[in-house]
């Protein structure tokens, strides 16, 4: 048994809740090993089960999904890891820590070329990219689309993986320099969605035609609005809530835009088989080394300021990747 620091709550509430504490970390268990981390990723989910929008499943909790690190001590029966592997995980509850046990089958090996911070900036959003635009809705060259939080972490790896495909991709972002990031990440028509109607500029965009799919993290603030987006018979992907639940959703809604398609898809199940997982990891790498992708680190804090770095990106301003340093 030895000693580590974390950040956990033991109520759900606003950024203040946090508590930077040290815990016990006992040694690895059967499946599981033990790791140093290099760096975690901020994500919305963890606002969520911060704030109750997600119960956590204990209380107190430490928070995070998303870290890479080194590999320092292997439990019962591991034997595709050892002591000194560059690891990388993307759905483990627990990664506001400094170390910390997790089961081998949430990691992936990281590859040479690729350092531990980038991997921890990566590997939730980027694979959230990866399954939205090749499963979700399989995006190529004819596919015209729209995502909304351009300039957010999984909006700019989405702009550069959609161009990429071949798409036309429209994206919308909150102020001006957001709307230059974005430009600057893939995309080909931003819309300030604070100055425009993005319905009436995205109408204008495609001739009244419409977009094929709308990939929307937003929630409260763009529905309905996301709908009058589409062609007949278009995808709704609504894969997040940053600005609160969708209310008085409705199938008829559906028919009445255009026999419409309406998905709520998660990450986790997506990669919750492990082939998914390492086939997942596997694009992700590959469209990055190929530099396709580039991943900014655009913000990072020390772990024992998390609360700072919730409240910054809950009021959108960060923009792209932030990372939390143990």
């Amino acid at each position: 048994m030895t000693k580590t620091q974390a950040v956990s709550f033991s109520r759900t509430g606003g950024p203040e809740v946090f508590d930077y504490v040290e815990i016990d970390l006992p040694a690895p268990a059967a499946g599981e090993v033990q790791i140093r981390q290099a760096a975690v990723g901020l994500n919305f989910i963890d606002v969520y089960f911060r704030n109750g929008t997600y119960k956590p499943p204990h209380l107190p909790f430490v928070t995070g999904k998303e870290g890479a690190g080194t590999v320092t001590s292997v439990g019962p029966g591991v034997t595709d890891f050892k002591l000194g592997d560059r690891v990388a995980y993307a759905s483990a509850d627990g990664a506001y820590s400094t170390e910390r046990n997790i089961e081998v089958r949430h990691l992936v090996h990281v590859p040479d070329g690729i350092a531990l911070e980038t991997a921890a900036a990566m590997m939730l959003k980027g694979m959230t990219a990866e399954y939205l635009l090749n499963r979700t809705f399989k995006v190529g060259p004819e596919t015209v689309l729209l995502f909304h939080a351009a300039a957010g972490g999984v909006g700019l790896i989405a702009g550069q993986w959609a161009k990429a495909l071949g798409a036309t991709v429209i994206g919308t972002a909150g102020s001006a320099d957001k709307v230059e990031l974005a430009l600057a990440h893939g995309y080909d028509h931003v819309i300030n969605y604070k100055s425009d109607s993005f319905v009436d500029r995205v109408r204008e965009i495609t001739g009244g035609k419409g977009v094929d799919v709308v990939y929307d993290s937003i929630g409260r603030d763009t529905f309905p609005q996301s709908l009058d987006c589409l062609k007949p018979r278009g995808l709704f992907a609504s894969f997040g809530q940053s600005s609160g639940p969708i209310e008085n959703f409705t199938l008829a809604a559906l028919a009445q835009k255009g026999s419409l398609f309406a998905t709520r898809p998660t990450l986790f199940t997506y990669i919750a088989a492990r082939r998914e997982l390492i086939d997942s990891a596997k694009a992700l790498f590959d469209i990055v080394q190929s530099n396709k992708v580039r991943i900014n680190i655009n913000q990072t804090y020390p772990l024992r300021e998390v609360g700072q770095a919730h409240a910054d990106l809950e009021t959108r301003k960060t923009t792209g990747t932030t990372l939390l340093i143990p």
